[in-house]
């Protein structure tokens, strides 16, 4: 490991002050709060920064459900969302992308806010072994792109990176239109969970639009009809503890047995979490007849380009879409 400074500032103004920037692995300095990831990447030098600040204690941990939608602090571990009973209630697909996730106990210590900045399982970023990272070295090329690329991106990829976001909260959050609250230097600003992650270009180690001295300090979700029936769809390679090859976040508002109103975003196969706005307005009026789902599905297919061994997640998306609408218009 990597010898740097831990730092325990007293307050968030402290601790902004330091300048530390998530999710870079060029940064001098990073935020650690419940260190799930953090630690990992430490232990096998894919990061190694000079300091460490900690944000423990230092963040909202509360979690307020009202008429106005959700608010998670960002220090709420994932297991206490998980287990929230308005949460489970009235925002089903955050309950359940959550308990999707790790194992009991790194959801008893992750935090929701961590989750959100949590770096790829691209095994040649997480491996120092391999020197074509570009998200770890910017500029050493992207050694997914002709290797084995099945977990990688078919969506939003660029010829410098195709590594997957690995996030199943936020794949559920961006369903849902939840915004996050940043904490700066410069002040506070909301900025829409959609446009929190950058897509690669030509910059694949700059991974979200977070400044120097920059925390999330919340998340946000509005109240919506939607948010009751809706349904996480994960499909992995083994029971538990395993990062989607392809998963579906759908949220419903039904009107007898035809859809009125639908939010749909995909994880496991772009390098942010996807929302598709075009199947969305396709569903509308749509049956739960998976022959009337299937042409809706298959617009998420749209500007999808498999590398060799991913090629068969155009396919399985569309399924899971279709699946997962099923899933979630049957519910009451």
């Amino acid at each position: 490991m990597h010898p740097f400074t831990l730092e325990r500032p007293r307050d968030i103004a402290a601790a902004l002050a330091f300048g530390a920037q998530p999710g870079r692995n060029d940064a001098p300095a990073e935020y650690i709060a419940g260190g799930t990831d953090m630690v990992q990447l430490l232990q096998e030098n894919v990061r190694r920064p000079e300091r460490l600040v900690s944000l423990a204690g230092l963040l909202d941990n509360r979690i307020d459900v009202g008429p106005q939608g959700l608010r998670l602090g960002a220090a709420a571990t994932m297991a206490e969302v998980a287990a929230h009973p308005a949460v489970v209630e009235q925002f089903p697909v955050i309950a359940e992308a959550l308990l999707n996730s790790a194992s009991p106990q790194v959801r008893n210590q992750a935090t929701t806010g961590g989750n959100l900045l949590q770096r790829t399982r691209c095994p040649y970023f997480r491996d120092i072994g391999y020197d074509a990272c570009n998200k770890r070295a910017p500029g050493s090329g992207c050694a997914a792109i002709g290797g084995e690329n099945r977990w990688h991106a078919v969506l939003g990829t660029s010829e410098n990176c195709i590594a997957t976001n690995p996030s199943d909260l936020a794949v559920a959050l961006v369903a849902l239109d939840a915004a996050i609250e940043v904490h700066g230097t410069g002040g506070q600003r909301t900025v829409p969970l959609a446009d929190f992650h950058r897509l690669p270009g030509a910059t694949p180690h700059i991974e979200t639009v977070l400044e120097p001295g920059e925390v999330i300090a919340a998340i946000t979700v509005p109240a919506n009809p939607v948010a009751r029936r809706s349904h996480y769809l994960k499909v992995r390679d083994r029971a538990s503890f395993e990062f989607a090859i392809v998963s579906a976040a759908v949220a419903l508002e039904m009107d007898g047995n035809r859809i009125q109103q639908a939010r749909v975003a995909l994880g496991g196969v772009g390098t942010k979490p996807w929302r598709v706005p075009p199947v969305e307005a396709a569903l509308v009026g749509a049956s739960l007849d998976p022959a009337a789902l299937r042409p809706a599905a298959a617009l998420a297919a749209a500007g999808a380009q498999g590398h060799g061994h991913n090629g068969f997640k155009i396919e399985l998306m569309q399924r899971a879409i279709v699946r997962a609408v099923e899933t979630a218009g049957a519910r009451a």
